[in-house]
């Protein structure tokens, strides 16, 4: 049995056990879902759903460790870059793992200024992690030389399993990439909870040190990335309320869509909560984000975001903006002929999008 059979037969035990959606039918039948999330009739009744939806979030991602107050982090070096100073940190997750990130100041700043937590995405590049920001992608300007230049403080850490935190995981260096993050998948199902719940604890843990530098106006606060990046960047947004805008590039995915699409191998492990289709998809989790200032792009031939799913969840998310009078803070774009990657007209978009809302 192949690594992602495995991860896929987990995810079958976990999603029956749960009672989400009827059992596994034989003969190659797919277990297609029936969760609606109905468009709220007025702003009151939506804003009770909101809280309800946001309180069931927590729960479905399991017993996190309580985040500290004030994350205890060590600055390991500084050193001046074309525009910027690149400060490289650590910080105790105080749940059994050291977090690296960057931060990355403009030079000659003279006040607060905007901040991007800037989230890697995933491909199977183990050793991406948060030296994405410094690479020549999407284009040959690195998105730290570009967002700095535009005046945004950077930062962007390792998730679990990325960058320098390969072969921390249960089995040390002898697990690295797709059997590390399984194991780590499966280990934090022991304690109670997702590996997905981890990751955006240490997420928001970073987004707690961001908020706590002098050099951030932390009432502009922006979240993007692409794939794993974008779905960070959505969950993030939905979860906290000091990200005021984010830009989610691909992985746009409702669930029902992708099961019916028989896509779920798109998709890691790392990836899957259980018991969300006992509730919602993915339009009640990325409507939360409303009406703060939320920009999807999505390619029409990406594999892993089923078209019929993508234009669900933004039309879905442009009718609650509607309903708080906003419509203008919302847009959902489908790139024909696109498929799972970031095209050098959607970097522009994305800096578009952040310019115009995060700017004075």
């Amino acid at each position: 049995m192949t690594v992602s059979n495995f991860c896929l037969s987990i995810l079958c035990v976990l999603v029956m056990g749960m009672g989400g959606l009827n059992a596994f039918g034989n003969g190659g039948e797919s277990p297609v879902g029936n969760v609606k999330f109905p468009t709220p009739k007025n702003l009151d009744e939506w804003k009770s759903r909101r809280a309800k939806v946001r309180r069931r979030l927590w729960q479905l991602l399991g017993d996190l460790p309580p985040r500290p107050a004030t994350p205890r982090v060590r600055v390991l070096w500084r050193k001046p870059k074309e525009g910027f100073v690149l400060e490289k940190f650590e910080f105790d997750n105080e749940a059994g793992a050291t977090v690296l990130g960057y931060l990355c100041v403009p030079d000659g700043l003279k006040a607060p200024a905007p901040a991007i937590l800037y989230c890697h995405y995933h491909g199977g590049e183990y050793d991406n992690g948060k030296e994405e920001i410094l690479k020549a992608w999407p284009t040959k300007t690195p998105p730290a030389v570009e967002l700095t230049r535009r005046g945004y403080v950077v930062m962007a850490i390792d998730a679990y399993c990325f960058g320098e935190r390969r072969g921390k995981g249960p089995a040390g260096k002898k697990e690295t990439g797709g059997a590390e993050e399984l194991s780590m998948s499966k280990l934090n199902l022991w304690h109670g909870r997702t590996l997905w719940g981890m990751m955006l604890r240490d997420d928001l843990m970073a987004l707690d040190y961001l908020c706590s530098r002098t050099e951030v106006d932390n009432k502009r606060i922006g979240v993007t990335g692409m794939s794993m990046g974008s779905t960070r960047s959505w969950w993030l947004a939905a979860l906290d309320e000091r990200i005021s805008v984010a830009v989610c590039v691909a992985c746009l995915t409702r669930y029902q869509d992708l099961i019916a699409a028989g896509k779920l191998r798109q998709h890691g492990i790392y990836y899957f909560v259980p018991g969300v289709l006992k509730h919602f998809d993915t339009e009640a989790v990325v409507s939360l984000i409303a009406p703060r200032p939320l920009l999807t792009q999505t390619g029409d031939r990406d594999g892993g975001s089923p078209i019929s799913g993508v234009k669900t969840i933004n039309s879905f998310a442009a009718s609650i903006y509607h309903i708080y009078g906003k419509d203008e803070s919302f847009r959902g774009v489908v790139y024909p002929g696109v498929g799972h990657q970031y095209t050098a007209r959607m970097w522009r978009e994305t800096l578009a999008w952040l310019d115009r809302w995060l700017k004075p």
